[in-house]
């Protein structure tokens, strides 16, 4: 049997580190440098051949991350092993995933190309943007959710009157898969997107008067969309708001306006890690999603079954 060899890029060190405990291995040796110009150069350190390498990197900005995996796959290729699968806890790119104006790029389909011309053989990632991007991939892709996590902490924590809230159409599949699971209301922010990165808060579709407020969405970026939600509730009488998120982007001032909104607090999980910035805060509270990607790296490399434990989203 081949022998299951686990790396990581230098986007989420920690993370890989937690998931190679839960895997029950120990991280595999591997040289990552950068040229003076900034040019990324890759050597594994020890032999790979014959073994099923994954390889564990977000790709979240700056574009370096996104490089460093597809070097890393193309050596982990060159190196003769025998299957490479890319472990991409918060996959990037992903909200460009269609022509929603003219003569513009569809780049999350370009990244599956880049992928899989590198040399993956599968992927595995979780929350996608846009989950139909798992159809732009020729290459099987594992779709892991972090309501895994999310559904179980927020069942112990036992909020009196909830009520779960998408802070867009794009989130309503998401909410309502919470909701159903937590035995919650369901209700839906409509907005208005004046320009990118700008969210405008136009109707509240549901009853928030006097209720307690979680609202869930894939990813936080500026915070513009979720802090805007977050004062239309509260001025529409809500009491505690909440909020879970998978992907702390936290760019600009959204680590500013999160501490200066009304929120009790945001759970986020730590696909992203947040930097030196952002660690201080309160209102924030970081849950591991190390233990799904390590039981899915583990069932991945027996070929058990990932979506009998993980596919929990359909709402």
């Amino acid at each position: 049997m081949p022998e299951l060899k686990l790396f990581a890029g230098r986007s989420n060190p920690r993370l890989a580190e937690k998931i190679a405990q839960h895997v029950g291995v120990t991280l595999g040796a591997c040289e990552i440098q950068n040229f003076s110009d900034g040019e990324i150069w890759v050597k594994y350190s020890e032999n790979i051949r014959g073994g099923d390498v994954f390889i564990i990197q977000s790709t979240q900005p700056p574009a370096d991350n996104l490089m460093e995996l597809l070097i890393m796959i193309d050596a982990a290729k060159r190196a003769s092993a025998r299957k490479v699968t890319a472990v991409i806890p918060y996959f990037g790119y992903a909200r460009q995933d269609r022509k929603d104006q003219p003569r513009v790029s569809i780049t999350a389909k370009l990244v599956a190309n880049l992928l899989t011309k590198a040399g993956a053989d599968r992927i595995i990632t979780m929350d996608l943007h846009a989950p139909q991007i798992q159809g732009f991939f020729d290459i099987p892709v594992d779709h892991l959710y972090s309501s895994a996590v999310y559904v179980s902490f927020f069942t112990e924590k036992n909020i009196p009157d909830l009520t779960v809230v998408s802070p867009d159409v794009g989130g309503i599949k998401m909410a309502r898969a919470f909701a159903k699971r937590l035995g919650a209301d369901l209700i839906l922010i409509d907005k208005r997107r004046p320009k990118p990165n700008q969210a405008e808060v136009m109707n509240i579709i549901g009853e928030v008067n006097n209720r307690n407020i979680l609202i869930v969405d894939d990813l936080i970026d500026t915070a513009g969309t979720f802090c805007s939600a977050v004062d239309a509730l509260k001025k529409a009488g809500a009491r505690d708001i909440y909020g879970a998120c998978t992907h702390p982007l936290f760019s600009g001032k959204a680590s500013e306006r999160i501490a200066n909104s009304p929120v009790a607090m945001v759970y986020i999980t730590d696909s992203i890690a947040l930097n030196a910035n952002h660690n201080g805060s309160d209102k924030l509270e970081v849950l591991t999603v190390a233990d799904i990607f390590g039981e899915a790296i583990k069932r991945g490399f027996h070929n058990q079954s990932i979506s009998s434990l993980f596919d929990v989203d359909k709402g």
